[in-house]
């Protein structure tokens, strides 16, 4: 479309459907997930989970999707696929962190080289949880500590590479 083309009513009809779908999945997340929104958009969310007429929840998620208008909807929906762990980066990360696990497990050594790059990475804890991996093995135990190192190390990667809280302003 170009510039002067005006926008039909049904595409802005559109646009609004799809405002309101994304506002209607950020309504489900927890309210601590939701503290990081704008603060009109925060509001009119947690104020959707106080109402249980069906009308009522129409209504406000209507007045969602108007405040959605102010809003870049994209970054929502990268944060929303983010903890859904659907995004593209998030399964990249979820392979480098298997990665990882694999490393370490066969060389404990490569430890250090993973606390070098993630400095908050706590090196005892994920010493012994290696340890005990590599003990499970051996032992041909369910593999609950090799499960455990995954998450950890998985959990300190993307402490590093992706933003907890993405920057989401109002646009007055």
């Amino acid at each position: 479309m170009s510039l002067e083309e005006p926008i039909s009513k049904s595409q802005r009809k559109r646009d609004m459907h799809e405002l309101q779908a994304l506002g209607e999945a950020l309504s489900e997340l927890s309210n601590d997930k939701i503290s990081s929104l704008p603060e009109s958009l925060e509001k009119a969310l947690l104020d959707i989970k106080t109402f249980k007429a069906h009308g009522a929840i129409r209504r406000q998620l209507q007045y969602i999707g108007k405040l959605m208008r102010e809003v870049d909807p994209e970054p929502l929906q990268a944060y929303l696929d983010q903890l859904k762990g659907v995004s593209k980066e998030v399964v990249a990360l979820q392979h480098l962190a298997e990665q990882w696990r694999l490393k370490i497990m066969d060389d404990i050594r490569l430890l250090d080289e993973f606390c070098q790059s993630y400095a908050m990475a706590d090196r005892a804890q994920l010493r012994q949880l290696a340890t005990n991996a590599l003990k499970e093995q051996q032992m041909q135990k369910p593999p609950r500590a090799f499960r455990q190192l995954y998450r950890l190390i998985f959990e300190y990667i993307t402490a590093k590479t992706l933003p907890i809280n993405p920057d989401y302003s109002e646009h007055d």
